[in-house]
């Protein structure tokens, strides 16, 4: 399942998307949502503990001139990882 953040991290309910992420599953930070990428940040640490690999979109990152904040453990992709990352996953689920 590819899970896609969008929204600032301080209006989403975080616990509940990681409660439904499995070992295999992508979660992809874009628009709002790459501020949850920010080194040390609260919302980084429970990312990275869940069982997803957490990416960001490279292009949200650099709009929001967050490029030298973003941690080094959350993989940046650019629109063209993006669109493979939605054939890997036949389900999707917005948040």
């Amino acid at each position: 399942m590819l899970y896609t953040l969008s929204r600032s991290p301080w209006q989403t309910d975080l616990d509940a998307l990681l409660r439904l992420v499995r070992p295999g599953d992508d979660i992809l930070l874009m628009q709002d949502g790459v501020v949850a990428a920010l080194n040390d940040s609260r919302f980084l640490s429970v990312l990275l503990a869940s069982p997803a690999r957490v990416c960001a979109l490279e292009n949200d990152i650099e709009a929001r001139g967050l490029v030298a904040q973003i941690s080094r453990n959350v993989a940046t992709i650019s629109y063209t990882d993006f669109v493979e990352l939605t054939v890997k996953h036949a389900s999707q689920m917005a948040w």
